[in-house]
């Protein structure tokens, strides 16, 4: 009787699993680690003794919505200012989505905005909304700083000189820093500046492999194609680096050392904030799979397989980092 063929490549006792089989039995474990956070603040509260707060479902999805929102333009001004350093690269590119993320950033920031006038609490109808009062408090006129960028993002994404976009961007991220971190808090300052250098590193990092994935695909009968990939590898690594610095230091002001371990697992903000560690853990795995295959496989292409996963685990992080913005923060100090 004849085996049948195995899903393996190579042949006899040296075969190994497909790279697509691995991917796929990664992507399943790191699903599995961080399903219940995803699903919503009602599982990550559950048995910790703390209140939901109304609306966080919704804030969550909206928050991740703007960091989705934010992650892609800066992704695309990122590459396209790579691809530009490259010699000989084609002057192709792909369709560029800045305009859709404004208009989508546009409209979770303006449903942000309403809740925060209305005492951030969400609105039962229209006339709870009071726009006015958006002036007069500090969250207020960060509320529509953000609405504002997206909007002004989106005039340049489709404008003559779409490079503009960038300032009201980064306007956006500094309101997003700054809305982080309350004055009431210690040292907010402090705060303001990791936030800071965390979301421009995260959005540069997860906005800018979607774009040179699909660049790839463009350049896929080109030399040029490998030569981007090595290039932002070689950028995402210091991204990474700076990356897990400030989370590392963010989570040290909110958690101190001595009731991190508790509070990983009896707060949501902990438990979230777990999730998100095993989350990260798997996209660097990924990013180090990727990384040695450009450097030794003898097609550098086939670095595309982690790359393509490290960016469905990417969504992931930024679902789950909507989730833990809405979230209550156990402040110790």
């Amino acid at each position: 009787m004849t085996r049948p063929p195995s899903r393996t490549t190579g042949t006899g006792r040296h075969a190994r699993p497909t790279g697509t089989g691995r991917t796929v039995a990664v992507l399943v474990l790191v699903v599995l680690a961080a399903l219940i956070p995803v699903l919503g603040p009602s599982p990550a509260l559950h048995g910790t003794g703390e209140a939901e707060a109304p609306g966080t479902g919704g804030i969550a999805l909206l928050r991740t919505v703007l960091f989705a929102a934010l992650s892609v333009p800066v992704g695309e001004l990122f590459v396209n200012r790579l691809a530009r350093s490259l010699p000989g690269a084609p002057p192709q590119r792909p369709r560029s989505w800045a305009p859709y993320a404004a208009a989508a950033g546009f409209v979770a920031a303006l449903g942000l905005a309403s809740v925060v006038a209305t005492g951030n609490l969400v609105p039962d109808s229209a006339a709870d909304i009071d726009v006015g009062g958006l002036y007069s408090t500090r969250d207020g006129k960060l509320a529509l700083l953000e609405v504002n960028g997206f909007l002004a993002a989106g005039l340049c994404a489709t404008s003559r000189r779409p490079g503009l976009q960038v300032w009201p961007l980064a306007a956006v991220i500094v309101a997003e820093a700054l809305r982080a971190h309350p004055t009431t808090e210690y040292s907010p300052l402090l705060g303001s500046g990791l936030t800071l250098v965390h979301l421009t590193c995260a959005s540069l990092w997860v906005g800018g492999l979607l774009y040179a994935l699909r660049t790839l695909r463009t350049w896929r009968e080109t030399a040029a194609g490998p030569a981007l990939l090595g290039l932002y590898a070689r950028v995402a690594a210091v991204l990474l680096a700076a990356i897990t610095a400030t989370g590392v230091c963010s989570s040290l002001r909110r958690m101190p050392p001595g009731t991190i371990a508790d509070q990983l697992t009896d707060t949501a903000y902990g438990r979230v904030l777990l999730a998100k560690v095993i989350l990260m853990v798997a996209v660097a795995a990924l990013a180090l799979w990727a990384r040695i295959r450009l450097g030794r496989a003898a097609d550098p292409l086939t670095a595309c397989v982690p790359a393509r996963a490290e960016v469905a685990a990417l969504g992931f992080v930024v679902a789950v980092s909507g989730l833990l913005t809405a979230l209550p923060v156990p402040i110790r100090w």
